[in-house]
């Protein structure tokens, strides 16, 4: 065997060793190159990755200081000679650069380039990258280096692969330890934090620049940044992002996980988006929203791993949401059952206690007829009587709205009530006297809904008022609503055009209108009070 064959093979095996003796893929990949240039006596060597997409997604190189790098500006992108390696997987070997048609020639601040050699890397089968070199020290590149190089080219990929190996299995190990962590999160019974260690960890274990929970929104093609972790996400929390149509509205109707080169959604806060990959969130079968993993451009392209790392804490994530939800569910019960039990203590013991002390009240004036500790019995026993129709009118509010009851006018005018009660600054007092739900129906209860509403919302506008109520009768062939505050009175025009509309639904009707702006004044404020009246026999279904 010649001495330089001799000589070529211990480089190669120094070469190889080189390159298997390391597990963390970029220095693997640093290694490659190192060791190509080493072995053939090249001044510059590059290993190009390729993507999915036949592009240059990473370009790991030697031979060039800092200052030249920078001067140069951006890396290859995979045309001319780099292209024709991609294009044709096989060693090109060329005596000058500049003498072959394929050559796109180099950019401004680049070293002046003589012979070439690209071989392709293989991993299993696959075309993983390409190793260029250029400018042999002592001539062009021979049939030697040609053979060296593919050799060190299939150990490297070898290599590759063992990296590739080793990383998934510490990724799968990170995994697995970040999954057991949110699923305490979800059994801790706290869905916010759930979520947020959800985003963090996908964040980290993706290595990714921002990752976020979007869910459904009242607006069309819009969906809302629920959680977000990473770049800008303290301004995103709870921001609108348009979606539709793009790629990510596409998941979501689809209902399945997708990698993207661009995920097209514009972030309120002006971050710049590259790789990304999406996936639904299904929640009881229905898409509810979408987690975006997302790298800042230009950025290398994630992987199916990545998807199914993702996919994997989506499907945690709608347990998170179905968690609460039968929280909330459970919690709401509980204050129903809670509202029923007060429910039922005022109906069976407080209203009676009030009732019969209204009876013995009564019998007592009745003994003192024609005095005026009479007079004053009979006040008070009318404010007990008050006092009762409105401890019925919570009872009422309290109770569900099931059986008979369910859809009728009185849970209108409480939900009414509620609300308006942040726009007059305290709930208006509703109370009821007969059978209202039986006599309010359809037009007619549709009618008095609108009127309450136009005078509760005068009141708000233009009253001032600190108390407000609300009262209806449906007794002697009329329903009477009376709204009365402690506000300013009358005294606009705008509030007298609202009242106008009241008094036209009245005539329509057979009805009226009262305003007594004169009653007596409640801590020296006039106030108002609209007394709406009609007959239900109009409205009788």
């Amino acid at each position: 065997m010649a001495e330089a064959s001799v000589k070529g093979l211990e480089a190669l095996l120094k070469a190889n060793h080189a390159v298997v003796e390391q597990l963390e893929l970029p220095v693997v990949l640093e290694r490659i190159v190192e060791a190509a240039v080493e072995l053939v006596g090249a001044d510059y060597a590059a290993l190009g990755v390729i993507d999915p997409h036949g592009r240059i997604d990473q370009f790991i190189h030697v031979g060039m200081d800092a200052a030249t790098v920078e001067r140069i500006g951006h890396l290859p992108q995979g045309r001319g000679l780099l292209g024709a390696v991609i294009d044709d997987p096989h060693p090109i070997r060329l005596d000058r650069i500049s003498d072959d048609p394929r050559s796109s020639g180099v950019p401004a601040g680049h070293p002046p380039m003589g012979g070439f050699l690209g071989v392709p890397i293989r991993v299993r089968d696959q075309v993983y990258g390409n190793l260029y070199l250029s400018n042999r020290g002592h001539g062009g590149f021979d049939d030697e280096d040609d053979r060296l190089v593919t050799a060190l080219a299939a150990t490297a990929g070898v290599a590759i692969e063992n990296a590739r190996l080793f990383a998934e299995t510490k990724r799968r190990q990170a995994w697995s330890a970040a999954s057991a962590e949110i699923t305490a999160a979800l059994l801790s019974g706290e869905q916010s934090d759930s979520i947020v260690l959800l985003v963090d960890r996908v964040l980290h274990l993706a290595g990714a620049d921002l990752v976020c929970m979007l869910t459904t929104s009242d607006q069309p093609h819009t969906l809302m940044i629920d959680v977000a972790a990473g770049v800008g996400a303290g301004d995103l929390r709870g921001a609108l992002v348009p979606v539709g149509p793009s790629k990510v509205a596409r998941v979501l109707e689809g209902r399945h996980p997708e990698l993207f080169d661009d995920v097209e959604i514009t972030l309120p806060n002006g971050v710049e988006l590259g790789p990304a990959l999406a996936v639904p969130v299904i929640v009881a079968g229905r898409a509810e929203g979408v987690l975006v993993v997302a790298r800042t451009a230009p950025a290398l392209g994630f992987t199916t791993a990545d998807l199914e790392m993702a996919a994997d804490f989506a499907g945690q994530a709608s347990v998170a949401m179905q968690l609460a939800r039968a929280r909330a569910d459970q919690q709401r019960l509980l204050l129903l059952e809670d509202r029923g039990r007060i429910a039922r203590d005022l109906h069976d013991h407080v209203i009676q206690q009030i009732f019969g002390t209204g009876l013995e009240l009564q019998s007592i004036a009745g003994g003192l007829a024609g005095t005026p500790a009479a007079a004053r019995l009979q006040e008070s026993v009318g404010h007990l009587d008050a006092s009762i129709s409105q401890i019925r009118t919570a009872v009422f509010a309290l109770s569900p709205p099931t059986g008979e009851n369910r859809g009728g006018v009185r849970h209108s005018i409480i939900d009414l009530a509620t609300e308006l009660a942040p726009r007059l600054g305290s709930t208006p007092q509703v109370s009821f006297s007969g059978p209202v739900d039986l006599l309010v129906t359809g037009d007619l209860a549709r009618d008095v809904i609108a009127v309450i509403r136009e005078g509760l919302t005068n009141s708000a506008k233009h009253a001032a008022a600190r108390r407000t109520s609300v009262s209806v009768t449906a007794t002697d062939g009329r329903v009477v609503v009376d709204i009365v505050d402690d506000g300013a009175g009358i005294g606009d025009s705008t509030r007298r055009s609202g009242l106008a509309n009241l008094a036209r639904r009245a005539e329509q009707r057979g009805g009226t209108l009262d305003l007594d702006p004169e009653r007596a004044q409640v801590e020296a404020v006039v106030g108002t009070h609209v007394r709406w009246a009609v007959p239900f026999e109009l409205s009788a279904e």
